[in-house]
């Protein structure tokens, strides 16, 4: 930590290295100095005691933060408050981190050093409406749909090496009706030796498990359709959106759409917007690579 004595008339811009326990803030000049750093827990207590620390320390012109949809997401809600002009920081600088080491400070200072030179301009989503909502129950669904795929794959695997009696019982029949006779089965007591009863029982349990999977989609499938309807009711109604890319593309903006502010950065966010390859009397353009890919494979979808 370094610290100078505060000059309140000072212009700073600030930038700030987030962690799941702690945050480390730098403060640097209009002309890009060192000024100070600390070290702040990332609590509530902690975000306040950062945010006086700033505006004690002069005229913050902006704050970049890393992460500020992930460890940054409450402290930056914090600073959006008080009215700070705050941006994301992507990435620090590498080059600089090859000459100069890697460090919570200098992590810090190189976020303040992007903001001040304009490179960082993405203002962060705010994480406090029901866009936020749809993004936790989109994410509750996702995480539902994997499991429940990948329990259907582990049911049938266990039923192809299941000894042939169950394997008769079994055999021919769809991924529902499986799940069905596997999840109505009823094994006797599992003892050693009994083979037939601990598999019976295995494939019991991972057949309620699917049913219980499918009961929990279709709730969240529900409390969805209900904010998706509120928030974006014309899309739902375009011919090939549906809830899911519905969702993804809502998440992917956020609750303060304004901060996409045309159809091109729009484009650019999602990775469908072409980037320049030219050189020499050679005129042509790339596939963009980048992007937000959940949004990318959204908007395949739809098209």
């Amino acid at each position: 930590m370094t610290e100078n004595p505060p000059d309140v008339s000072l212009t700073v811009i600030a930038g700030i290295d987030t962690h799941k326990d702690t945050h480390h803030a730098a403060i640097i000049d209009h002309l890009g100095r060192k000024v100070c750093d600390r070290e702040f827990p990332a609590t509530g207590a902690g975000y306040r005691a950062l945010l006086a620390w700033l505006i004690g320390t002069g005229i913050v012109v902006r704050v970049g933060i890393e992460g500020t949809g992930s460890y940054g997401s409450a402290l930056t809600a914090v600073l959006l408050a008080a009215g700070l002009e705050v941006v994301d920081v992507d990435r620090t600088d590498r080059r600089s981190r090859r000459f100069h080491g890697k460090s919570d400070p200098l992590d810090a200072y190189s976020a303040a050093r992007i903001a001040a030179a304009g490179l960082a301009r993405t203002i962060p989503k705010t994480h406090d409406g029901d866009v936020e909502a749809i993004r936790f129950l989109h994410n509750a669904r996702r995480s539902a749909v994997k499991a429940r795929a990948e329990a259907i794959t582990g049911l049938k695997s266990a039923v192809v090496n299941a000894p042939e009696p169950i394997r008769e019982q079994l055999r021919g029949l769809t991924t529902v009706a499986l799940i069905d006779a596997c999840a109505a089965l009823r094994p006797t007591a599992v003892t050693p030796g009994a083979l037939t009863a601990a598999i019976k029982t295995a494939l019991r349990s991972v057949a309620r498990r699917i049913q219980l999977l499918d009961a929990d989609i279709k709730a969240l499938d529900k409390n969805l359709a209900v904010l998706i309807d509120d928030a974006a009711e014309d899309l739902v109604g375009r011919f090939g959106v549906g809830y899911e890319t519905a969702a993804q593309l809502l998440i992917t903006v956020g609750d303060n759409p304004h901060r996409v502010s045309t159809e091109a950065a729009f484009a650019s966010l999602c990775g469908v917007a072409p980037l320049p390859a030219s050189s020499g009397k050679t005129t042509r353009h790339r596939l963009n690579r980048g992007g937000n890919r959940q949004a990318n494979r959204a908007l395949h979808v739809i098209v």
